[in-house]
């Protein structure tokens, strides 16, 4: 397994390189977040470990270009920032992990296992099918570049349907995950609530299936 460690702290770099390599990795390092993020465009990784406040790029930036570039490499990222929001910040630019200084190097490897494990599948920070996105950190919807503002329960339905993109999703699967458990709810809340986001975001985006329930539909906008 190839490891790409970034972090400016010499004394730090050297430490964790000594102690992967002896536990079987091949590991580079990088000093500063624009070395960084060209090693991991170029290097095929198998995964990162990214400290946050780095030279000339923070370790956000690193992580979020390299998500927008869709480069899929598992990201855990370091900090002495133990700030709730930090951590946030972190996971929602596309960080898969987040460890705070100092640490354990058990939890570590332990982590850094887990990462390895899940592999570099897809996983965007922003959900988008035709000419839908929705920001689920920012709380934002766009169609076809327009802002649409959304309801909490609209929000919550479409980015079910976001992540299921192509596929029939049953009522009974919407009342289960978008709606709470602990309160009866009537199946027909699903059917309102397709009205109220069919209005917003336009109809053919969001089919009917008969017997079966709905399945968002890609709709490319007509050319001016």
């Amino acid at each position: 397994m190839r490891l790409l460690v970034v972090e400016d702290e010499a004394r730090l770099s050297a430490a964790l390189q000594r102690g992967l390599q002896a536990e079987g990795f091949a590991v580079d390092v990088a000093g500063d977040g624009q070395d960084g993020l060209e090693m991991a465009r170029h290097g095929g990784y198998d995964a990162m470990i990214l400290d946050v406040m780095l030279p000339r790029l923070s370790g956000y930036r690193v992580v979020r270009q390299l998500r927008a570039e869709r480069n899929w490499v598992p990201v855990l990222m370091l900090s002495a920032k133990d700030g709730e929001y930090d951590q946030a910040d972190g996971l929602d630019c596309g960080a898969d992990d987040y460890l705070t200084k100092p640490f354990s190097y058990v939890v570590l490897l332990a982590r850094l296992r887990a990462l390895l494990r899940r592999g570099a599948h897809e996983r965007p920070t922003v959900l988008a099918f035709g000419d839908l996105e929705l920001d689920p950190a920012e709380r934002r919807v766009t169609v076809s570049r327009e802002e649409v503002v959304l309801t909490a329960r609209e929000f919550a339905l479409l980015e079910y349907l976001m992540r299921r993109p192509g596929e029939v999703v049953s009522k009974i699967e919407l009342l289960d995950h978008v709606w709470d458990a602990a309160v009866e709810t009537a199946p027909n809340a699903v059917e309102v609530y397709v009205g109220y986001l069919r209005r917003k975001i336009g109809r053919d985006r969001l089919e009917t299936v008969r017997g079966a329930g709905y399945r968002l539909a890609a709709v490319t906008p007509a050319a001016p």
